[in-house]
């Protein structure tokens, strides 16, 4: 079994929380943040597990592969 460590956004949207996986580019939703997390990592779950039974694991994103990853947020403004 391999544990990857991925990184996940939450954000409210029109009133339900949106979840996304950054490395994966899989989304997902719910009425809360715990449950938005939950139901990302459900279909993350299966993302993964559909990839391996197709034999893609090795062609998955670069971040998903890397050792050492660093987030943080930046701010932008536009005119």
């Amino acid at each position: 079994m391999v544990r990857y460590q991925l990184t996940a956004m939450v954000w409210k949207e029109d009133g339900a929380y949106v979840s996304r996986c950054v490395e994966l580019e899989v989304g997902s939703c719910g009425d809360t943040p715990k449950e938005a997390l939950a139901m990302l990592r459900e279909a993350v779950d299966l993302y993964l597990e559909n990839a391996e039974t197709c034999g893609m694991l090795d062609e998955l994103p670069g971040p998903l592969q890397a050792q050492e990853k660093y987030t943080t947020t930046i701010e932008v403004e536009t005119a």
